[in-house]
């Protein structure tokens, strides 16, 4: 996921060339709107300063905590001491009221996309992984497992993504039986779109049976469609976008296109933005030239940092209704990002779809929860 995690320079491939393709959008069938309830949900990083005993769990249904890593040659979760510091059974989340459902995260953007293709390798590997998740949730009280595994290098990761899935399912099914406690949720986040394209050896689609069979839900990271690896500005999350299929409405469709049913989806949204430096100040646009990132090394600017940005450059901010996002830019610094209008349209069109749900990369980023908080709103609470 984002800033120290999700689609890092590898991405420039896939936009450079998927913008050259001719396609077609896959067909999306509306769904009857979702029940009330639905996920509202949230990762909550590990290295934040933002602590797990000041969320507003008003806002949120669901806080995945990001991340852990399995061990090399053994494949058991690493656990370290300072692990026990935000655990649920430590840092008393589940106190708070409304109570929320925690899922403990596994990989993410910066994890070891090789050790995880090793553990997904063999039965004997991912017995072992899978026995380590449910030991550590059940330990230190999480009600879920949720799996980022960025990215399945080809379609042999695929087909054992599939196995671990089915695997995994099965004995959280009879832990559950052994224990007479319920299930723990199974969840994973994936690629925007059903199938990779040009990272690792070559296109692959997603196991999507497996999905639909062994998942609570999958959670598309609808996000980080451009960023600095390109020398050109463009939105981070676009809704629509006529002239390629790097798009939330886009990636959507292929999921529900390629069988799995909207109401196992929960779309990702970003609660930060991007931001280029741009070659020339008077060349402002959306797909104007830059030279690099703006800010640190990847772009990443949280959206109460951009906040900032704008109220003390006075910088001019831009409304594109057709890829439902904002941009800013005061001098050479250009930003996409969105607010709290565009999140209300994306959760909205989640909504129309018939999705599960929607969750936010990430907890601490927001500025007073006004982002969370309408996104809830359009959600229907």
């Amino acid at each position: 996921m984002a800033v120290q995690s999700i689609i890092t320079t590898p991405l420039l491939v896939i936009l450079m060339s998927l913008r050259s393709y001719a396609f077609t959008e896959p067909s999306l069938h509306r769904q009857q709107p979702p029940s009330k309830g639905g996920v509202r949900a949230a990762y909550w990083p590990a290295w934040s300063d933002f602590s797990t005993s000041s969320i507003d769990t008003n806002y949120f249904t669901h806080i995945y905590y990001a991340f852990v890593q399995p061990a090399p040659e053994s494949f058991n979760l690493e656990i370290t001491e300072s692990y026990k510091k935000w655990a649920p059974k430590y840092d008393g989340i589940h106190n708070i009221r409304p109570r929320v459902t925690t899922l403990l995260s596994i990989g993410g953007g910066g994890n070891n996309a090789t050790l995880f293709s090793e553990m997904a390798s063999s039965k004997q590997n991912r017995a072992s992984f899978i026995n380590s998740t449910i030991h550590v949730a059940r330990k230190h009280e999480f009600n879920g497992l949720d799996l980022d595994w960025e990215w399945p290098g080809d379609e042999k990761d695929m087909s054992n993504l599939a196995l671990l899935l089915k695997e995994w399912y099965k004995a959280l099914v009879v832990e559950a039986n052994t224990s007479r406690k319920s299930r723990l949720l199974l969840t994973s986040a994936v690629y925007f779109n059903s199938t990779i394209s040009l990272i690792g050896n070559g296109p692959r689609s997603y196991p999507v049976r497996a999905i639909r069979k062994y998942l609570d839900w999958a959670s598309p990271m609808c996000f980080d469609y451009n960023g600095a690896w390109a020398n050109e500005t463009g939105f981070n999350a676009a809704l629509y976008d006529p002239n390629s299929n790097i798009s939330t409405k886009y990636g959507i469709g292929s999921w529900i296109g390629s069988g799995v049913p909207a109401e196992k989806l929960v779309m990702g949204l970003p609660l930060y933005g991007r931001a280029w430096e741009l070659k020339d100040p008077n060349d402002h646009g959306v797909g104007a030239k830059a030279v690099g990132p703006a800010v640190d090394t990847d772009g990443s600017m949280d959206y109460d940092e951009i906040l900032v940005f704008n109220k003390d450059t006075g910088a001019k901010v831009v409304y594109d209704e057709v890829a439902v996002s904002f941009y800013s830019y005061s001098g050479t610094t250009w930003i996409g990002y969105d607010d709290g209008p565009s999140i209300t349209k994306k959760v909205q069109f989640a909504r129309s779809m018939g999705l599960k749900g929607y969750f936010f990369w990430a907890i601490g980023k927001d500025k007073d929860w006004t982002i969370s908080k309408q996104a809830s709103n359009a959600w229907g609470y």
